[in-house]
């Protein structure tokens, strides 16, 4: 009996142990991860603009609806043509504002007359829905100024994103929290590297 008595006090124990063991390591998983936190290896996803094939797969496949996945205008590179191929559709009838001429299934873009032969165009990102056929247009046909990011005032953050893991070309990566959107009027030709994490 006391043999007996002995072997529940050994398995007490043991499972005691492990059990401070397992706290231990949750204790310290939070540590480091604090520690990353407080240290700006924070990341978050991120479309690289130049990967971008436009396949319309970030509308798609974000657990949020819409997308988090916004169409951004770099101003910078804008030809502010009267003939833009990210708002009229390739084969419009006319070039004025009607919905049938857009290219936009939502109507997100607005087009502004600035002078002649000059129009600013600006994105609504409370319809766009990141289908990027805007994107496409003004990719192939014009000076791709219109692009593609997450937004990160929507994205909730999945480790797993189904966008990047869906994407064929490989364009969404993990980018340091500190600076989360890649400009394309800021990118050099080769682009920044995946970071660890």
């Amino acid at each position: 009996m006391n043999e007996k008595e002995g072997q529940e006090v050994t398995r007490r124990n043991a499972l005691a142990w492990l059990l401070r063991v397992g706290a231990g390591a949750a204790i310290t998983a939070a540590a480091v991860q604090a520690t990353r936190r407080a240290s700006g290896k924070r990341t978050v996803w991120q479309i690289d603009p130049r990967k971008c094939i436009q396949c319309g797969r970030c509308e798609t496949e974000c657990v949020l609806h819409p997308s988090a996945v916004k169409c951004v205008h770099g101003y910078a590179m804008c030809g502010y043509c009267k003939l833009c191929f990210g708002y009229f559709q390739p084969d419009a009838a006319r070039l004025d504002e009607a919905a049938e001429n857009q290219i936009c299934p939502t109507g997100a873009i607005r087009r502004q007359f600035i002078e002649s032969p000059y129009f600013e165009y600006h994105i609504d990102e409370a319809r766009c829905t990141g289908c990027a056929l805007c994107v496409k247009g003004c990719t192939h046909f014009g000076n791709g100024s219109l692009y593609l990011q997450i937004r990160h005032d929507r994205c909730v953050g999945c480790n797993a994103c189904r966008i990047a893991e869906a994407c064929p070309a490989q364009a969404i990566m993990r980018v340091p929290a500190d600076t989360p959107y890649l400009l394309k009027e800021k990118l050099g030709p080769s682009g920044p590297k995946e970071s660890d994490g």
